[in-house]
């Protein structure tokens, strides 16, 4: 089995058993907040990405199971996922990882982002989107119909335009950490460094 096609079996084995059932979230659990961490944990951490972005993608494989080893495992950091597709295909993408459900966003977004080189580069994307999404238990139907759902379309350009032009988003990724803007995929070591300080001011 290819590499990455072993890394998106690996993320779709946390998946709840609810997720071979048929049929696409709603729009407010589709919409809903999307995190890892715990709801007390002392720090957030809100990144906006792009399912396209090489950076992100970067991010997700290279650096994220750091943070989450180390502080997110660890109850002190919550990070919170929000969209900020750049192009049609980055949109489509965020549509059917929201439209697969609340638990199952996480999964088919590491899933995405761990394939992305491939899907993002082949000549029938969406396709190849698609064939993702079915292990996350959703139909060709499924997908058509989500892609089709122009209020979910909205919401998540009504996302994209507040975070461009209220928090000054003009990349992916871009990090907000206890506020504070992080703009670019940055080293371990330097969110390691940055988070550890907002950690002290909790203190």
């Amino acid at each position: 089995m290819p590499k990455y096609l072993l890394g998106i079996v690996l993320s779709f084995f946390v998946f709840s058993a609810s997720s071979a059932l048929a049929g696409n979230a709603p729009l407010a659990e589709a919409m809903a907040e999307k995190s890892i961490g715990s709801a007390d944990a002392p720090v957030t951490m809100i990144e906006y990405s792009s399912l396209t972005c090489p950076h992100c993608a970067n991010f997700h494989t290279d650096v994220l199971p750091s943070i989450k080893k180390d502080f997110i495992d660890t109850g002190k950091v919550r990070l919170v996922f929000w969209d900020f597709p750049l192009g049609n295909l980055a949109m489509a993408a965020a549509m059917i990882a929201r439209c697969s459900g609340q638990n199952n966003y996480v999964p088919m977004v590491d899933a995405l982002f761990r394939s992305q080189a491939t899907w993002s580069h082949s000549d029938t994307p969406f396709d190849a989107i698609a064939g993702i999404a079915r292990l996350s238990g959703m139909s060709i139907d499924d997908v058509e119909n989500c892609l089709d759902n122009q209020e979910l379309l909205k919401a998540l350009q009504a996302v994209s335009k507040d975070a461009s032009e209220n928090l000054g988003v003009e990349s992916t990724p871009t990090f907000f950490i206890e506020g504070v803007k992080v703009p670019g995929n940055l080293p371990y070591d330097d969110f390691k460094d940055i988070l550890n300080k907002a950690l002290a001011k909790k203190q």
